[in-house]
């Protein structure tokens, strides 16, 4: 899936601003983190239409970038949080941020994995048994 980072000015409602340019749209953040400086921000949003997202934000000059993150489903996040790390941990995997959707797709809690690598990833977690989820779901 593809995940922005956006650049957020220190300015009251800039995050707001972000969010209604998309839902003016019929585009919708399903998933979002929030790291912030002293005088900015960096929002990382999955929305429900990257190629539109990434058309809006280029014709409102909004500042972002793209990157490749693979989201997990978790059906019993108490038990599989553990087997999940563990699994990231075997393969070598360096996870630089993680964050949860703010959706259920399919009915079940999701993880977003900013990862090193999303093949060797998606490899090493599809075969411990997990479902990986894309684009199509959300």
């Amino acid at each position: 899936m593809k995940q922005f980072s956006v650049f957020l000015p220190a300015k009251v409602g800039a995050m707001l601003d972000i969010v209604k340019l998309l839902s003016t749209h019929q585009t919708h953040v399903v998933a979002l983190s929030l790291s912030e400086s002293t005088d900015s921000a960096i929002a990382r949003i999955i929305c429900s239409d990257p190629q539109r997202v990434e058309k809006l934000f280029r014709e409102n000059n909004v500042a972002f970038g793209v990157s490749q993150v693979v989201v997990v489903e978790m059906r019993k996040v108490a038990t599989q949080l553990v087997k999940l790390l563990a699994a990231v941990v075997m393969g070598e995997i360096n996870v630089h941020f993680a964050y949860p959707l703010l959706i259920r797709p399919r009915g079940f809690s999701a993880i977003d994995l900013h990862i090193d690598d999303t093949v060797c990833a998606s490899s090493v977690l599809g075969g411990e048994g997990f479902k990986l989820l894309g684009q199509n779901v959300i």
